[in-house]
């Protein structure tokens, strides 16, 4: 049972990193980013590329690929998503469904294209393992749960005690109102969307070890952001952070019982049953909201 729960956490830390950034975009933007999973993908090309090709100290290569994830967040909002949201007025949220589905697949076959479909990858950062009772952990693992660990941290103090992060958090439940005191929307979308992807990107990065980079290796974590955000409610940062672990440990469970072949089923039969019971997810409620509210 221990071994269940350590590799649950551990396991959980990290989609609630991917989670957080998807809640983030979807809470303030109201944009359901479906290239979530290609910005993960394109992490991890550029840990390998900091790592192996550079040669930098892991963590260094984590950060470059966390800047890189920002810049690409920042750049496709001012060319893609600014233009069309000028444009489509109530038709935003279906466009961006449209516009993200499109994007991804521009960004998957665009890695095809440039690096073909072979596979990148790294025995690991760091080398040797840690023993906690008959459970070994290796270094890698803690490391990435431990940068979940701090970044999810860092976030959520950011946005209840910096004037940036409760104007991102206006902005989540009023951008009429929050104009109408001087937050500039420009600004909060570009941090919005480039600290979503930075997120992404991170994750990619600190998992090579685990998933190689290739062009179609962000579906998974997609997959595992949505169940998520689903889960403890739509914009929701703070519930992500426990959502992660649950997922965590309902494919962790599924897997330790009934095999790795289940645990889609399994997961996402108990999410379809929670939310027969609670629609709007566990924590649901609108605009971002912090860890304690």
């Amino acid at each position: 049972m221990v071994n269940i729960l350590i590799t649950a956490l551990l396991r959980g830390g990290m989609y609630s990193l991917m989670a957080v950034g998807l809640s983030l975009v979807y809470g303030v933007m109201n944009a359901a980013n479906f290239a979530h999973g290609e910005q993960y993908m394109i992490g991890t090309y550029l840990g390998y590329f900091a790592f192996v090709v550079l040669g930098l100290h892991p963590m260094v290569a984590m950060l470059f690929a966390a800047v890189g994830g920002f810049i690409l967040g920042v750049v496709t909002e001012m060319l893609i998503f600014s233009p069309l949201r000028k444009r489509s007025g109530k038709n935003w949220v279906m466009n961006t469904f449209l516009l993200t589905l499109g994007f991804a697949l521009i960004l998957k076959n665009g890695m095809k294209i440039l690096f073909g479909n072979s596979y990148r990858g790294i025995s690991s950062y760091y080398n040797g393992t840690v023993s906690l009772g008959s459970y070994a952990i290796s270094i890698d693992r803690l490391a990435a749960f431990a940068i979940a660990v701090v970044v999810i941290g860092v976030m959520m103090v950011f946005l209840n005690t910096t004037r940036f992060g409760r104007a991102i958090r206006a902005v989540s439940m009023d951008a009429t109102g929050a104009q109408l005191v001087g937050i500039r929307l420009k600004s909060v979308y570009y941090v919005v969307f480039g600290l979503s992807c930075s997120f992404a990107a991170l994750s990619g990065a600190a998992l090579l070890s685990l998933t190689p980079a290739y062009p179609t290796n962000g579906s998974q974590a997609l997959y595992a952001s949505w169940v998520v955000l689903i889960l403890v409610g739509m914009g929701n940062v703070g519930g992500s952070i426990v959502g992660g672990i649950i997922v965590g440990l309902l494919e962790t469970a599924c897997i330790q019982f009934l095999g790795a072949a289940w645990q889609d089923v399994f997961t996402l039969t108990v999410v379809v049953l929670l939310l027969l019971v609670k629609p709007n997810g566990i924590f649901g409620k609108k605009g971002v909201k912090s860890a304690v509210e």
